[in-house]
C-alpha cells in the first residue's frame, strides 16, 4: 500500500493527537477546574467557622465536633466524588449545602479543599 505524503502526515498527526486528547480527558476534573478565588471566599464565609481558615479544624467548634483536618492524608485520599457528597449532602453535624449553594459551588469547594493539602 502506497500512501501519499499528505496521507502520511495526516496519520502522523492523528497518531499524536488521539493519545494527547485521551490523556487530557483522563486527567481533567471538574473539581480541580472549579477551584477558584470565589471558592476560597465561600469557604471563608461558610466553612471556616468550624473548619478554620486553613481547614485544620482548630477552632472551638471544630475541636468540639472532632472535625478532621481537611489537608490530612485521610481526607485528601478520598475521591472528589466522595468529598462532593459530604459537602453537598452533609455528614454528621455538618449541614447540607447543595440546596443553598448549588452543585457548582459545592464542586468548587471540593476543588478548594484540594488546595489545603499539606
Amino acid at each position: 500500500m502506497n500512501l501519499s505524503m499528505k496521507q502520511t502526515i495526516k496519520l502522523a498527526v492523528l497518531g499524536l493527537a488521539v493519545p494527547l486528547l485521551a490523556l487530557a480527558l483522563l486527567t481533567w476534573s471538574p473539581f480541580q477546574a472549579s477551584a477558584s478565588p470565589d471558592a476560597a471566599a465561600v469557604f471563608q464565609a461558610k466553612c471556616a467557622a468550624c473548619h478554620g481558615p486553613d481547614g485544620k479544624g482548630e477552632t472551638a467548634a471544630g475541636k468540639a465536633m472532632k472535625i478532621r483536618n481537611l489537608g490530612s492524608a485521610e481526607v485528601q485520599g478520598q475521591s472528589d466524588d466522595a468529598l462532593y457528597v459530604i459537602v453537598s449532602k452533609g455528614k454528621g453535624k455538618m449541614p447540607t449545602y447543595e440546596k443553598t449553594l448549588g452543585a457548582d459551588t459545592c464542586r468548587a469547594l471540593v476543588g478548594h479543599n484540594r488546595t489545603l493539602k499539606h
